[in-house]
């Protein structure tokens, strides 16, 4: 099987059918929400990350081909997911802790955190924002090293 490289696309493009999906990285599992480029959420989970979770975290992510990885602190707690998703040739871009922070009191009007909460506001954040910086491979991650 064929595997389109899109790391080399621009991710932020807007396609009707784009879909973002934000992930708010654990050290053993994402909780994704998927959300239309029209801020509709189309689908969510939560996936462990070892060995069989991230294959069926792809797996499920796949019934939406036009798909760009919008992962909070892709160079903290979310780098092992990032780089993995990277090698696969998948879109992802970071969305700073902040920003998801405030998309989340705004769009819940409280600031409490849950694990889907953060995910919607990191997914929103990726809808909205132009400007993220997008990640790429790279052998030792020079865009994503360690500060």
């Amino acid at each position: 099987m064929n595997q389109v490289d899109r790391a080399s696309e621009d991710p932020l493009s807007v396609t009707p059918d784009r879909v973002v999906i934000g992930i708010d990285p654990h050290k053993r599992s994402a909780t994704i929400d998927v959300m239309a480029r029209n801020e509709t959420v189309v689908g969510a989970g939560r996936f462990d990350t070892d060995r069989d979770g991230y294959p069926a975290m792809r797996k499920y992510a796949r019934q939406w081909p036009h798909q760009v990885w919008a992962i909070e602190g892709c160079q903290r707690i979310g780098r092992h997911i990032a780089n993995r998703l990277l090698a696969d040739g998948e879109q992802v871009v970071d969305v700073p802790p902040k920003q998801s922070a405030r998309a989340r009191v705004f769009a819940t009007g409280q600031g409490r955190e849950t694990d889907a909460t953060d995910a919607h506001s990191i997914a929103l954040v990726g809808t909205r924002m132009a400007g993220l910086r997008t990640e790429s491979r790279c052998g030792r991650r020079a865009n994503c090293g360690r500060r």
